[in-house]
């Protein structure tokens, strides 16, 4: 038996008018397989779609990691509001609303403020407060607004009574 006999695959064609089978040469390792080859090229197309997707999914998080964040913590007794995001510069000032504040970190920095600290620095019922990063070395600030948590510098309205209908 020569050695391309060996690899081939026998196949009927169900669409064609002969009642032969008809001979087709199979590529080394795909023991035969019809379209083997159009599966494979099929599957590399979808895995690449696939990654591209992952990347330009991945890709848009780590961008915005640079933009600083605030979360409600629980600090003692207190609650307080959690401040935290990027300086390329450790020696850069944390400054929240116009306030400069100790941060705890170098590139990665976190702040912790009481509650009523930023109620006091922020206008009534706001819903972000500005954090600005200050590089003394090339007097340059940048500032972004972050949203609060919702409702954390709402004034507190006492419900009489409550009426929820369910259709």
């Amino acid at each position: 038996m020569d050695r391309i006999a060996a690899f081939s695959a026998v196949r009927l064609d169900s669409y064609s008018n002969s009642h032969e089978p008809r001979r087709k040469v199979a590529p080394p390792g795909t023991q035969g397989h019809p379209g083997f080859l159009d599966r494979l090229r099929f599957h590399g197309r979808l895995l690449a779609l696939a990654v591209g997707i992952v990347a330009g999914s991945v890709a848009s998080p780590a961008l915005a990691a640079r933009e600083p964040s605030a979360k409600l913590v629980r600090c003692g007794e207190q609650s307080c509001l959690r401040v935290s995001g990027h300086r390329d510069n450790p020696a850069s000032i944390v400054r929240i609303n116009g306030y400069a504040v100790p941060a705890e970190g170098d590139s990665k920095w976190t702040v912790h403020l009481p509650v009523d600290v930023v109620r006091e620095w922020s206008a009534p019922n706001a819903r972000t407060i500005d954090v600005s990063i200050g590089n003394p070395e090339m007097a340059q600030e940048t500032i972004a607004s972050v949203d609060l948590p919702i409702g954390l510098l709402a004034d507190g309205t006492v419900l009489a009574s409550l009426v929820i209908n369910v259709h």
